[in-house]
Parts: structure tokens; C-alpha cells; sequence
């Protein structure tokens, strides 16, 4: 296997800058570039970095053993001074070494796969963390990379191969009749982890929406003041205000985090008739992305042609120089009134949507977790009808069994892998 390298940390200028090597010359790389022997693994160690004429840079530089290490490989790490010149000097070294090569985009993580250091459950997480950007897509990515799916999966599949050895011995002693509470304890079994199966594969939808985030629609007339709550929400002016009617045409989104979610806040044209034909085109624009959106909040009533929906929010906007109407919260972009309660609104609105969220994420995980459900349901269906047809019930539970392994990768997977490790950085 090649020998890889690659940044680990992010371009720019910084105060340390992590360069990763791996695979089975690593360790003759640090000789060389040290011209020192080698430091105990796992023990960081000051060296100075040598190019073929000259100084690069001094350092901090760890090896780590094969078994011992991300990759599970041979391994060396150089944290050098975090300027450009210094990394593209060393960097340049490298690429002068025989055997050695630029890592491509998460090549690392797939030679910890490949060495049985992750399984695919935590790949997916860790790729997840690294494009976390809120508290809830944090916890949801460590719950992959802490390997708590795993350990799940791992309670279902010792489960389902006691069930399996009990249906294959009564194979064994076909000339036996299995007794009555035994096929009856065995099928309510299977049927107990398929009804957990199922859960955890719905709690994958929620789980995604957490994942990709949430589209937060603001809806009103126009004038009603939706640029100038957006603005206050998003704390910058990023939509034009104006009191002249109509200002806004097109549609304007802000990213933020409202209650540890993350949320795409869109700030759409005013909804009336009109006889101008570029404000019909936003007013159409407005109506449409309005009704895709995961959640709309409403200034003061819900315009000609449009409905609350259930969990959509409806408020008195202006409410500084406007009457709130009653059993409405008012808020006010310009004075900032109800802000808080509004963004605590919508954060306890989402929160509910995302409560059956479980350990799945990924639409992967969940069609595994159907198809190892359905298996299993099959054979509680037919213990249940036609006990005498173990072996029947076996195959099923067979089945079940492989579906569940594609959950954490042990089989089933190659063809999914370059699309997930596209979405890495190249230096993990």
C-alpha cells in the first residue's frame, strides 16, 4: 500500500500546522527529514524538519505504531509553525520521496475502515462532525463516532443469533415437536427487535432534519415588517428595508442557530395582488418556498391564498407602533420586543419535530434497518402460522442478520463508499 500525506489542518495562516503520514515507509520519513532516530511512539518530541539543503522549520513530531494509530497503520505526524511558506516547503519534500503521494479526500478514515480501526456507522459520523455546525448536529454526529449505534446494533444481532441457534437445534431434533411456548417465546422475539428495528429506522427521518437543517419561512403582507425582523434575528442587515410596499422581490436567506439547530431564515417578497409583473414573480416565489418550508411564522395573519399549517407561528409584527392583537405575542425588529420569545418559539417547534430522533441518520442506515426488520417479521409471521417450517424462519432470520450488519458496514458496502469519502477533506 502507498505511502500518503496530507495537511490536516486548515490553509491559512495559524499558529501550529499538522501534516499527517501514513502507511509503511511513515517512520523512514521522519528519519529522513530528522535525521535523528526515531522517537518513542505516542511521545511528542521537538526536532528540527530538514530539507535536502537546508533547515525547513523545528517541530513537534509523533510516530505512531501499527494497530496504534487513526489509520491503523504505520503513521507520523509533523506540527510545524502554521506559515504558508513552511508547510508548502515540507509538503514539497514529501512529494519529492519515493513511494509517497498526496492523500486523496478522506483516505485516511478509508485505511481505518479497511484496517477494522471504524466502522462504517463511525465514518459517517466523523464525517458529520467535521461539517457540524450546531450543539444538536454535534451531539448527533458523536452519537456515531462514540460508536452508540454500534453498540445497538451489536444487542440486536447477539439476539437475533440466540433466536437463530434455538430454530437451527430444532432442526437438528426435527423429529422432535418444538414445543408450543418455545416457538411462541421465539417469534415474540423476532417481533420485539423488528418493532425496534422500525423505530429507530423512523427516527432516521428526524435525525436528518437535524443533519440538513431547517427552513424558517418569515410571511406577511407587505410592509409588515419581515426585513426588519429578519434583520434583527440574523443580528446584521441583511435584507433592505424600506416603507415603501414591496421592496422586497426576491427571496433573502440567513443561516443561524436558533436553539442549538440550525436554521435557514428566509425573507420573502410581501403577498398581495399586484400589477407589476416583477413583484407577481416574487409574490409567486414567496408563496412557493413559503409552503416548502419546514416552518413559517406569519406577521399578524396569514395572507389571500395562504393557511397556518399545524406548529406554524403566527405574531402582531410592529408591535412598537402596532396594537397585538390578542392572544398573539407581539415583536418588534426595530425595538427588538419578543425577539426572545420568538426565537424560543420556534426553537421548542423544532425540538418536537426532532424528539423521535434516535441513533440512525443516514437514509443507508434506515433502509438497512427496514430491510433487516421486514426479514425478521417474516420468520415471527411464519413460526407464528406454520411452525413446522423452522427452516423457512431460519433463512429469514439469516436474512435479518446480513441486513442488520450493513447498518455498521461489516458487508454490503463497497458500492456506497465513494460517495460517502467524497465528502471528506483530504487531509482526513
Amino acid at each position: 500500500m502507498d505511502t500518503i500525506f496530507a495537511r490536516s489542518t486548515a490553509p491559512g495562516r495559524a499558529g501550529v500546522a499538522i501534516i499527517r503520514v501514513s502507511g509503511p515507509r511513515a517512520w523512514q520519513v521522519v528519519r529522513q527529514l530528522t535525521r535523528r532516530a526515531l522517537p518513542v511512539p505516542r511521545q511528542a518530541v521537538v526536532r528540527n524538519i530538514w530539507g535536502p539543503n537546508d533547515l525547513l522549520d523545528q517541530g513537534m513530531v509523533l510516530i505512531f505504531e501499527p494497530g496504534r494509530s487513526f489509520t491503523g497503520e504505520e503513521s507520523a505526524e509533523f506540527h510545524l509553525h502554521g506559515s504558508e511558506a513552511v508547510v508548502r516547503a515540507v509538503l514539497s519534500v514529501l512529494r519529492g520521496l519515493d513511494g509517497l503521494r498526496d492523500a486523496s479526500a478522506g483516505e485516511f478514515t478509508r485505511r481505518a475502515l479497511e484496517n477494522d480501526r471504524m466502522n462504517l456507522a463511525e465514518v459517517e459520523g466523523l464525517g458529520a462532525l467535521i461539517d457540524a455546525e450546531t450543539e444538536a448536529q454535534r451531539r448527533q454526529a458523536m452519537g456515531l463516532v462514540g460508536g452508540q449505534l454500534q453498540a445497538m446494533v451489536a444487542e440486536w444481532r447477539a439476539g437475533l443469533l440466540d433466536v437463530l441457534g434455538s430454530l437451527e437445534a430444532s432442526v437438528d431434533f426435527a423429529d422432535e415437536e418444538v414445543p408450543e411456548d418455545i416457538v411462541h417465546g421465539l417469534s415474540s422475539a423476532l417481533a420485539s427487535i423488528a418493532e425496534r428495528m422500525r423505530g429507530e429506522a423512523r427516527g432516521a427521518v428526524a435525525a436528518s432534519s437535524i443533519a440538513r437543517g431547517f427552513e424558517v419561512a418569515i410571511v406577511g403582507e407587505p410592509n409588515a415588517g419581515k426585513s426588519t425582523l429578519l434583520n434583527r434575528l440574523a443580528g446584521r442587515d441583511a435584507a433592505i428595508t424600506s416603507e415603501v410596499a414591496g421592496t422586497t422581490r426576491d427571496i433573502l436567506e440567513v443561516r443561524m442557530e436558533i436553539g442549538g439547530y440550525l436554521v435557514t431564515l428566509l425573507d420573502t417578497a410581501g403577498i398581495r395582488c399586484s400589477d407589476d409583473v416583477i413583484e407577481r414573480l416574487g409574490v409567486e416565489r414567496a408563496r412557493r418556498r413559503a409552503g416548502e418550508a419546514d416552518l413559517r411564522v406569519f406577521l399578524d395573519a396569514a395572507p389571500v391564498g395562504m393557511e397556518v399549517s399545524p406548529g406554524d407561528i403566527v405574531v402582531t409584527g410592529k408591535s412598537d407602533v402596532c396594537a397585538v392583537q390578542s392572544g398573539q405575542l407581539g415583536v418588534s425588529g426595530l425595538t427588538g420586543e419578543g425577539i426572545d420569545e420568538l426565537l424560543s418559539m420556534i426553537a421548542s417547534e423544532l425540538g418536537g419535530r426532532v424528539a423521535g430522533a434516535g441513533l440512525a441518520t443516514t437514509e443507508r442506515q434506515a433502509a438497512a434497518l427496514d430491510r433487516a426488520a421486514a426479514a425478521l417479521e417474516e420468520a415471527a409471521t411464519v413460526l407464528e402460522g406454520q411452525p413446522e417450517r423452522v427452516e423457512v424462519a431460519s433463512e429469514c432470520v439469516r436474512s435479518g442478520i446480513l441486513a442488520v450488519d450493513e447498518v455498521i458496514g461489516r458487508i454490503g458496502v463497497e458500492d456506497v463508499l465513494g460517495e460517502i469519502f467524497s465528502r471528506f477533506c483530504i487531509g482526513k
